[in-house]
């Protein structure tokens, strides 16, 4: 592949959140001639009416309709068209954009995910819970319509580049590295007590609240086991987590033969921004270079199941099948604003979340429904929410 053959029309969904303007940095800095033909934010006007100024999109969406305003302000004379609402972000992902961001945090970026898949783009995926409650049918979605989904995430990343899609069945096992969290080292008498500050102050990354959260509870490295098990059509039991608290090694995969291949680089996302957007061939760019001797000693352990039951409870909701994978996502978003918001403790957000699985699978609530991919994962989501919900509610008030 030379410089001409790169993706020319680009969508950048979420792209004031940390992987969004990553995303966007990462162009600045190769150089890449490309064509913005949407940008995305939820909330933030400001950022994505800068961004707009500076990369002279189409058309800038925030998803907050009563933003419009503000934004058409901040775009008044620049020739960017202006829109809101979540129809609107669907509309510019369901665009002309050959390669698409998917960076919207959480179940509202399945919608928008699924209509760049539609559109046979190729969609880099950054937000895990639209695989999570979408499952198999998004990949299928995107290879019946021409495009492909490629893994942004640093761990998938990591597998997608050295995992031989030929020999799968030849794999022995699969492992997804954690950096731990900043409660790694705590006690669960500690993390009982700990702080919404605390726990989005990542060791590594600068991240948005709910992801650092999900970072901090285990739960994003559960999240990304059933992302992985879809992706790469991997059983459960192939896949393992280590916690790696350097980062430097981002996921490996043991063939059968006893050979472990890793993929290493500094903890930086536009590395794999990079990879998935310039796959098969790479993106000349300003890189971090890893520096072995520098790093230092690379060091690794297990996770402790007891005081991270978040792994457990995601692992049982891959084996569940059917809606238990988006039950699990849809009850931890809950249970995470909670704690946001003070109003449960941290060891709640997965007690929370156990909770709503056990009253939704004594309903059979979790077995899932044909037909539309979006609206049986919608009904899913719906139902866990309202239990969360009522889960938290009792928290809250003991």
């Amino acid at each position: 592949m030379n410089a001409h053959s790169f993706p020319r029309k680009v969508t950048v969904l979420g792209s004031t959140g940390s992987v969004g303007m990553s995303t966007l940095d990462l162009f600045e800095q190769a150089g890449v001639e490309l064509e913005i033909v949407g940008l995305t934010a939820g909330r933030n006007a400001a950022r994505l009416a800068e961004q707009a100024l500076r990369w002279r999109p189409q058309v800038a969406v925030v998803e907050d309709e009563s933003l419009l305003p503000e934004l058409r302000e901040r775009l008044k004379g620049s020739g960017v068209q202006a829109a809101a609402g979540a129809q609107a972000v669907k509309d510019v992902a369901a665009a002309e954009a050959q390669w698409v961001m998917s960076a919207i945090v959480g179940f509202a970026g399945l919608a928008p995910t699924l209509a760049a898949a539609r559109a046979g783009a190729i969609v880099a995926l950054a937000n895990k819970e639209s695989l999570v409650c979408g499952g198999p049918g998004l990949l299928r979605t995107a290879k019946l319509a021409g495009g492909a989904v490629i893994p942004v995430d640093s761990e998938h990343s990591a597998i997608f580049q050295v995992l031989d899609s030929r020999v799968t069945e030849q794999v022995h096992r699969v492992i997804l590295t954690s950096s731990g969290g900043p409660f790694r080292t705590w006690t669960r008498e500690q993390m009982a007590h700990a702080t919404p500050e605390q726990a989005v102050a990542h060791p590594n990354f600068s991240m948005g609240a709910k992801i650092s959260v999900d970072s901090a509870s285990m739960m994003n490295k559960g999240l990304e086991i059933i992302e992985a098990a879809y992706l790469f059509a991997m059983p459960p039991e192939r896949l393992e987590v280590l916690i790696h608290h350097q980062q430097i090694i981002h996921s490996m995969v043991e063939y059968a033969d006893g050979s472990t291949l890793a993929q290493l680089g500094p903890p930086d996302m536009r590395a794999p921004i990079a990879c998935a957007f310039a796959w098969p061939d790479r993106l000349p760019w300003p890189a971090p270079r890893l520096d072995l001797i520098k790093s230092g000693p690379l060091t690794f352990e297990e996770p402790d199941a007891e005081r991270f039951p978040a792994l457990a409870l995601a692992k049982a909701a891959l084996a569940a099948g059917g809606g238990a994978p988006g039950a699990l996502n849809a009850a931890n978003e809950v249970a995470v604003a909670a704690f946001l918001d003070r109003r449960i403790g941290f060891l709640d957000i997965a007690a929370t979340v156990a909770e709503t699985l056990e009253r939704m699978d004594r309903e059979g609530a979790l077995a899932g429904a044909g037909g539309d991919i979006f609206e049986t994962a919608r009904q899913t989501d719906a139902a866990a929410r309202r239990i969360a919900s009522a889960v938290v509610a009792g928290l809250a008030d003991a």
